[in-house]
């Protein structure tokens, strides 16, 4: 067996000249991973397109509805940051959504539907797990996850960000970590270490699922802590191989991370994955 990946062409979509959505990012870290030898075409996996009614699982119907359409008030649609347009529709949907910042009834933060709650509801509905960990390491608090999950004691939502950072309204998570303006590597990486095993030995989940956020870097745009590509990598290894050694099987999903320097950018996301193909062999997966 090899470590299997999910890509789509489709995860690229158009947007106006200087959105600082950095969309390029998806097929640059396909063709780098190839490129570097951390990944072979067959270990790529191509996704289909969800039916809605999956969607609606964490979704009102209204919602997905009126942006599948086209037909969000303006306001609802300059909320998510993205321009609407058919493609962005189908890349979405492709790869159900942004990530953490989208709620039941609207979308934030380039985040339009939330992919990690659908795939916790999703795998319930199949009666595959039962419980499940969000390990949300991105530098702004996953508050759309926190609101889906809040109350509901079989997702356990676990957030470290950056105190000071978008979303100005938090959401409560099982557990918040807000993280001082500046942390550096040691101490980000201390922190964590206090956390996970004992979350993992107290909450023993099913499933892991692991937002890999780059935006923790120095060089982020929108961070403001000052991880350096080293500290990323200790940090995937640290994540990958606590839940692995301790028998839990973990998913994980590139995060934010906002660059000029878009190859800095994909070097650093492609970090998840040349740690995650050696813990894969490491531990004979």
């Amino acid at each position: 067996m090899e470590l299997p990946i999910i890509y789509h062409p489709d995860y690229i979509a158009p947007l106006p000249p200087g959105h600082r959505f950095p969309m390029s990012k998806f097929r640059q870290l396909y063709e780098l991973l190839l490129a570097d030898g951390v990944a072979q075409t067959t270990q790529f996996h191509t996704p289909k397109l969800p039916p809605l009614e999956l969607i609606e699982l964490v979704h009102t119907p209204e919602y997905v509805k009126a942006y599948c359409e086209g037909t969000l008030e303006p306001k609802a649609q300059r909320r998510i940051g993205l321009p609407w347009s058919p493609e962005l529709v189908n890349r979405t949907c492709v790869a159900v959504g942004g990530t953490h910042h989208a709620f039941p009834s609207y979308g934030s933060g380039f985040c339009i539907f939330n992919d990690l709650a659908i795939a916790c509801r999703v795998l319930q509905k199949l009666g595959l797990v039962e419980k499940v960990l969000i390990v949300d390491l991105d530098v702004h608090q996953g508050d759309g996850t926190a609101f889906i999950f809040q109350g509901d004691e079989s997702v356990f939502t676990f957030s470290m960000h950056c105190e000071v950072n978008f979303p100005g309204t938090k959401q409560t998570s099982d557990l918040d970590v807000p993280l001082a303006v500046g942390m550096e590597d040691d101490a980000y990486l201390q922190t964590l270490a206090n956390y996970l095993p004992d979350l993992l030995s107290h909450i023993q989940p099913d499933l892991i699922l692991y937002d890999a956020g780059v935006d923790p870097h120095i060089g982020d745009r929108l961070g403001k802590l000052a991880l350096s590509d080293t500290g990323l990598f200790r940090r995937e290894m640290q994540v990958l191989s606590t839940c692995v050694a301790a028998g839990y099987p973990v998913a994980c999903v590139i995060g934010g991370g906002y660059a000029d320097d878009i190859k800095s950018l994909v070097w650093r996301h492609s970090l998840l994955h040349r740690a995650a193909s050696q813990v894969y062999h490491q531990y004979g997966l």
